[in-house]
């Protein structure tokens, strides 16, 4: 188990240090042009190297609710469920510390939303909480249907931390204007507790709607005949 937690704490890492810090380090300066695009390919691209290098150790999740949806998919026991999770958020926790270590350095910082998401007036386009609980389990439905569907026993080999990133890309180019896209709750507290109170507040959205969504996405998926490989 502690390869496999250790496996999740460095993906969870590099997907916040690497998507997040897109956010906050590159997309800060309008001049380099990654703009929502950027940001998004960011994701995706953590995800897919991540996938590559460690999900032959521990399946590669770096997502709480990923996490929940494949167990409720029948591909993990519940007993892996809480160090799978607290790998995962200790892992996004440190590199949003890190993260802010990098951005501070820079005169005239401030923290601001500091890539965290949120929902009404912490909403990037002020959406409210129901359009905010929608975007966030559509998503997070889909996202968990899709890897428990392409990472099946009938499924082409070695091509599924492609479908994974991309499908990853494409929600963060769907739903940033609304929540700044979290559908990863890991991902979502640890800038949170740098971004303040506000957005601290507002996890409890980005813990349950994500969960809620793999959950079913997992459930839908094994329900078509699902076999794991």
């Amino acid at each position: 188990m502690l390869q496999k937690m250790t496996a999740e704490f460095l993906g969870t890492f590099w997907l916040t240090f690497g998507g997040c810090g897109s956010a906050i380090l590159a997309a800060a300066f309008p001049e380099l042009g990654i703009g929502f695009a950027g940001v998004s390919i960011a994701f995706g691209l953590t995800v897919l190297a991540m996938a590559y290098a460690v999900g032959s150790i521990s399946g590669g999740h770096f997502n709480p609710a990923v996490t929940f949806g494949l167990w409720a998919g029948g591909r993990i026991p519940a007993k892996d469920i809480l160090p799978y999770i607290l790998a995962q958020v200790s892992g996004a926790v440190v590199a949003a510390g890190v993260l802010y270590l990098i951005a501070s350095g820079k005169p005239g910082f401030e923290v601001g939303g500091f890539a965290s998401n949120g929902y009404g007036e912490l909403s990037p386009g002020h959406y409210g909480l129901v359009s905010s609980f929608i975007v966030e389990f559509v998503a997070t439905f889909f996202f968990l249907f899709i890897i428990m569907r392409v990472t099946g026993a009938n499924a082409p080999s070695g091509f599924a931390p492609i479908a994974i990133g991309l499908t990853l890309t494409l929600i963060h180019l769907v739903a940033i204007p609304v929540t700044n896209t979290s559908v990863n709750p890991a991902r979502s507290t640890g800038p949170a507790l740098f971004a303040g109170e506000a957005y601290v507040a507002q996890l409890w959205l980005f813990w349950f709607a994500p969960i809620v969504g793999g959950i079913f996405g997992g459930l839908v998926a094994r329900a078509l005949g699902d076999k794991s490989a």
